[in-house]
């Protein structure tokens, strides 16, 4: 683990998981549950595989999916936003992920259109889940562009996903439940076959709040339902599934 500056408003967490660790902002956009399920969601099996994190913003999933997947190539991390990805930078540098995760500024509305196009064999990502004009928009520009369709939209993430993956490479992403249809809609659009999908419930009598999507690109039809996750167990702490993401016991 390398020594980095931490600048004003900036905190260091442990991600518990193999010692990594990462640099957030106090008052800015911070991980969530969300990115730890996609990162554990997406399996990464064959070596030498490139990675595309979309809207990777403090590198959560970029280097989750490094520690998980020891032997992939490279993981690209892509945001539009310059001072995410200088942060991401110094936590990829403290965690000594350099020979493995790039990260890039990179506005990914028309990315297609530069040098990665059926470049990448997996992708994974965490989008903003609301439309511009739902729910209650913040103030804080670093949180508006992380949680609403700013900078990009729904149909724009898959669009270029399509165009930058190889065919029959895999599509992974974590959404919600409310948008579901439009995903499987345009995923079918763009070529992007629905492969499997699991609904996250907080508790077990809770309402789904999330939902795990794997596609393949150029994939034929068969998709499959996953059992449900559970977060959290009666006692409000975490179940065993979750647990095993930790690579922790009950």
């Amino acid at each position: 683990m390398k020594n980095v500056k931490c600048l004003e408003n900036e905190r260091i967490d442990d991600l518990d998981y193999k010692g990594m660790k990462i640099i957030q902002k106090n008052d800015g956009f911070c991980f969530g549950m969300d990115s730890v399920l996609i990162a554990n969601f997406a399996k990464v099996l064959k070596k030498d595989s490139i990675i595309a994190d979309l809207g990777t913003g403090t590198g959560i999933i970029s280097i989750l999916m490094a520690a998980k997947n020891e032997k992939v190539d490279k993981i690209y991390g892509f945001d539009i936003q310059p001072d995410m990805i200088e942060m991401a930078s110094r936590s990829v540098q403290m965690n000594e992920l350099d020979d493995k995760v790039i990260l890039e500024n990179l506005d990914i509305v028309g990315m297609s259109s530069k040098k990665y196009k059926k470049f990448f064999d997996v992708i994974v990502t965490n989008p903003p889940y609301k439309k511009i004009s739902t729910g209650l928009v913040n103030d804080n520009e670093k949180k508006l562009i992380s949680r609403h369709e700013v900078k990009c939209t729904l149909e724009d993430i898959i669009y270029e996903s399509s165009k930058i993956l190889k065919d029959n490479a895999v599509f992974y992403m974590v959404h919600r439940p409310e948008r579901l249809v439009s995903i499987i809609e345009l995923m079918r659009k763009n070529k992007i076959e629905p492969k499997e999908i699991q609904l996250v419930y907080p508790h077990i009598n809770d309402k789904a709040n999330l939902v795990l999507v794997k596609g393949v690109k150029c994939g034929k039809p068969q998709l499959e339902i996953l059992e449900p996750l559970i977060v959290y167990n009666e006692k409000n702490e975490y179940t065993d599934e979750i647990l095993k993401m930790y690579n922790k016991e009950s």
